[in-house]
């Protein structure tokens, strides 16, 4: 009996472990920083080009759509500081994170309330704020999306790479 017992313990292991791996199909990465003695961090999927242009993908979105800045599990933002990203402020806790194509064709940096879900269900109602973000021309091209986060400023910077598209904001600890 109790052979049997691990032995449907086991495949029951291997079942969960399996379903995680397929639902999760791109690696995931972890940014992290400190500002104040205070973690922040951002945890996201990494989809590939593959050989498409990332112009042409996100030529896709029309003004209002939001990109889920990742692929896969919504990407988690998280701070253990309150944060000012220009005159918005994002309170400590955990977001999912998105990006906001507006209709000149600029970027927003948006803080969900909801973390955690597939990356592509995303309830606009529980956006808690929006920042822009600035669009430039990476010097090297990013084969898989990349998120950074860096010192800078005079506090830090969020980075967004894909591609030779990157998107940038400065915040700063309150």
């Amino acid at each position: 009996m109790k052979r049997l017992l691990i032995a449907v313990l086991a495949i029951a292991c291997f079942v969960a472990g399996a379903e995680s791996g397929l639902a999760q199909g791109n690696p995931r990465d972890t940014a992290k920083i400190s500002l104040g003695g205070k973690a922040i961090s951002v945890e996201y999927g990494r989809p590939s080009l593959k050989g498409r242009s990332v112009a042409d993908l996100l030529d896709q979105l029309k003004a209002g759509d939001t990109w889920r800045l990742g692929a896969d599990k919504s990407t988690t933002f998280s701070t253990a500081a309150d944060l000012q990203f220009g005159d918005v402020t994002v309170p400590n806790g955990q977001y999912s994170l998105w990006a906001e194509r507006e209709a000149d064709n600029s970027w927003k940096l948006v803080f969900n309330k909801q973390h955690g879900q597939w990356g592509t269900q995303h309830d606009a109602s529980q956006d808690l704020a929006s920042v822009p973000l600035e669009q430039t021309k990476a010097a090297n091209s990013a084969e898989m999306v990349t998120i950074s986060l860096a010192k800078g400023g005079g506090g830090a910077v969020i980075a967004i790479q894909w591609g030779d598209m990157k998107l940038t904001a400065n915040f700063k600890a309150k």
